[in-house]
């Protein structure tokens, strides 16, 4: 199963994009939303064909690898931003294909935007955590430790302090008083 579960990977992001776009274009353009809603509901899906396609693969034997931890970030990232990237993709499909108003621009200072970056920061954290959990997860399961699984996790540290950062900054921002007043 070595390179089968990098072609599930794959067809998995593509499978992601085709429900998201097959749902919000039945919906919208084809006028059936319950139907819409449905294909929609079934996004997440992808991630467990995924999981369950990196279980497979682990407890037939295969060594954990950077295919695992692909897997496994794909799935964090999908737990933590999926529905807000379906509401995101939602509402701007109502716009272009619905006739509903277009969405409001996300604030660029202030205390919205604020919260907005930390919710942000929040969300990344969540897919972190599950994402490097199904990490060590996969690598206890194999038996042969997680050192290999967990390679990516050091990069994805750094990239979570340096978001941290970026985005309680806003927290601070100078013109939050003018913008209160």
């Amino acid at each position: 199963m070595n390179d089968v579960l990098v072609a599930v990977i794959a067809a998995c992001e593509i499978g992601f994009w085709v429900l998201l776009a097959a749902g919000l274009v039945t919906r919208y353009l084809l006028k059936l939303p319950k139907a819409g809603m449905v294909l929609l509901a079934a996004v997440p899906l992808v991630d467990v064909v995924m999981l369950v396609a990196s279980v497979i693969d682990i407890h037939r034997g295969a060594e954990p690898a950077f295919k695992h931890s692909l897997a496994a970030i794909f799935i964090g990232v999908s737990v933590g931003f999926g529905h807000q990237t379906l509401k995101w993709a939602d509402q701007w499909a109502a716009h272009y294909l619905g006739g509903a108003p277009r969405p409001a621009k996300p604030p660029k200072r202030g205390p919205e935007r604020a919260r907005r970056e930390r919710a942000g920061w929040f969300r990344h954290l969540a897919s972190y955590v599950v994402g490097v959990g199904i990490m060590i997860g996969l690598g206890l399961l194999s038996g042969r430790g997680y050192d290999a699984v967990l390679a990516p996790a050091g990069t994805w540290t750094l990239v979570l302090v340096i978001d941290a950062i970026v985005s309680f900054s806003y927290s601070f921002d100078r013109d939050r008083e003018k913008q209160s007043v």
